[in-house]
């Protein structure tokens, strides 16, 4: 086996790493970003001037030249973008990142706007002729790309629509959503004497202690319960301008433009859904049923679902243990992977340290293939924060080993995406296993698997299904902030069964 890189530095005063940004842009008010900006309004408008209105004309050796010419300057362009939301998602509660973040993504769709027409024209092409213009390497080399981007040549709407939807984004969803991820971020739970955040409380509710696990569940409830009106108006407002936008567009149910941009039928999903429904009884239900008797009692509280079973060793890891057990696991498999993986904690493209302000959750952004994915995630020690560092890892080398495909071809769809990462997850949990002898010990970690399994699959049908209620019901009109709860409550007992207690909150 490979040995697999080790961590060369980290980031004065900090227990943990800190992603460096410096690889994007050397800060906000930096020369090189200033620069990149005006560069890229210039060209932007040199690209229109020279290729609106044109397109049919071009040969094919011409056309790839421009489709080219347009990658280039979308990945400045996305370069950017996320340079600005890493920034922002680091600390969500400094107003000055947010003003930076939103004066980013309103300057840059500015000057997108100027590009837009390239793709409506694209897809506007004949079939017939752009099969000629294809037999051309320069612009062969996009066919893929270009199958996709055609794919939704029957939504498309008039150049004037587009715009206008394009400009409007960063008044309308973006807002909406910056609005909600600096609310969870801004939030704080009170338990004792201290005020954890999301991830802090979240973090909790898997703690041995199940009195420990229940203060936390009810400080969730108490603070979402006083954001309820805020988080419903979000959310119906959301839902509504996507209702209006796909009746524009012609889809023909709320999951269809998703379904598309997943390259994927609505049919397949329905009949994954169906499966996992019709399995619930078989999956969820039959083993929180064994897990309430493996922790002694009837029933489990809604703040259970993840508790650790008795019998586990309520083993800590730290960076540097849960570091070396992902890149060991991911050389087993191959030495390339782990070399590629050591590269993230190498040059501190991870940001895993927990603070106020900072997005909950984990992520690997991919960037802009001329740089390198970064992660974010919340580590806390627990054997679960591991498997979320070789999930992300996954994403990341992913990521990486597409880059070589350029900026247009190196995206995937979450279908396919989301393999990279669980298989890494799969290769770190197998390795964990195998070294475990305690037979208790190995109970336990075959059960965190098997929840995290039902996390990945049926939790995420279940809120497929939560989502797809909630779009539905908005079209008669705006739903109140109890039936959303009814909603909520509806798909949680189909979903998890008939073992669990849910109190009010």
């Amino acid at each position: 086996m490979t040995q697999a890189p080790r961590s060369k530095k980290r980031n004065a005063g900090s227990p943990l790493p800190q992603w460096d940004l410096g690889d994007l842009y050397p800060a906000p008010n930096a020369a090189e970003l200033e620069g990149d900006l005006k560069a890229a309004d210039s060209d932007a408008k040199r690209f229109s001037k020279k290729y609106k209105g044109k397109l049919t004309a071009l040969t094919g050796a011409r056309l790839g030249a421009a489709v080219a010419d347009y990658e280039r300057q979308q990945e400045r362009l996305a370069r950017i973008m996320s340079y600005a939301q890493l920034r922002h998602a680091g600390d969500m509660s400094d107003p000055e990142i947010g003003r930076f973040q939103q004066s980013m993504r309103e300057r840059v769709t500015a000057i997108d706007s100027n590009l837009l027409f390239f793709t409506l024209e694209i897809n506007r092409l004949d079939d017939k002729a752009l099969r000629v213009k294809l037999k051309d390497p320069a612009l062969a080399h996009y066919g893929p790309w270009l199958r996709d981007l055609r794919a939704t040549r029957p939504h498309q709407l008039s150049n004037e629509l587009e715009r206008l939807l394009h400009d409007k984004e960063v008044a309308g969803q973006a807002a909406w959503i910056r609005l909600f991820d600096e609310t969870i971020a801004g939030l704080r739970f009170a338990i004792g004497n201290e005020a954890l955040t999301s991830a802090e409380v979240l973090n909790r509710m898997t703690d041995p202690d199940g009195a420990v696990r229940r203060t936390a569940g009810k400080a969730i409830g108490q603070v979402f319960g006083d954001n309820l009106r805020l988080f419903a108006h979000i959310t119906n407002t959301l839902a509504s301008e996507k209702s209006i936008e796909d009746r524009w567009r012609g889809y023909a149910r709320p999951v269809s433009s998703r379904n598309l941009a997943n390259q994927v039928e609505d049919e397949v999903v329905d009949a994954l859904v169906s499966a996992v429904t019709y399995s619930y009884p078989d999956l969820s239900h039959r083993y929180y049923a064994l897990k309430a008797r493996w922790m002694g009692a009837e029933h489990l509280e809604y703040w259970d679902r993840n508790a650790p079973l008795p019998e586990a060793i309520d083993r800590r890891f730290g960076w540097e243990d849960a570091r070396d057990a992902v890149l060991d696991a991911y050389a087993g498999f191959a030495p390339q992977m782990a070399e590629i993986g050591g590269r993230f904690f190498e040059n501190d493209w991870i940001d895993a340290e927990v603070r106020p302000g900072k997005a909950p959750g984990a992520f690997s952004a991919s960037t802009v293939p001329s740089a390198h994915p970064y992660i974010l995630m919340n580590f806390q020690g627990k054997s679960r924060d591991v498997m979320t560092l070789a999930h992300e890892l996954g994403h990341g080398v992913h990521q990486i080993l597409a880059a070589d495909q350029g900026l247009l071809m190196a995206n995937t769809p979450l279908t396919l995406a989301e393999t990279a990462s669980v298989f890494g997850e799969m290769l770190t949990f197998r390795a964990l296993l195998d070294i475990e002898k305690d037979a208790g010990a190995r109970k336990a970690l075959l059960a965190g698997k098997v929840e995290d399994m039902l996390n990945t699959v049926v939790r995420q049908i279940a809120f497929y299904e939560f989502e797809r209620r909630i779009h539905d019901e908005r079209r008669e009109g705006e739903i109140l902030p109890e039936r959303i709860g009814d909603i909520w409550l509806e798909v949680q007992r189909e979903s998890l069964g008939p073992a669990f207690e849910f109190d009010e909150e």
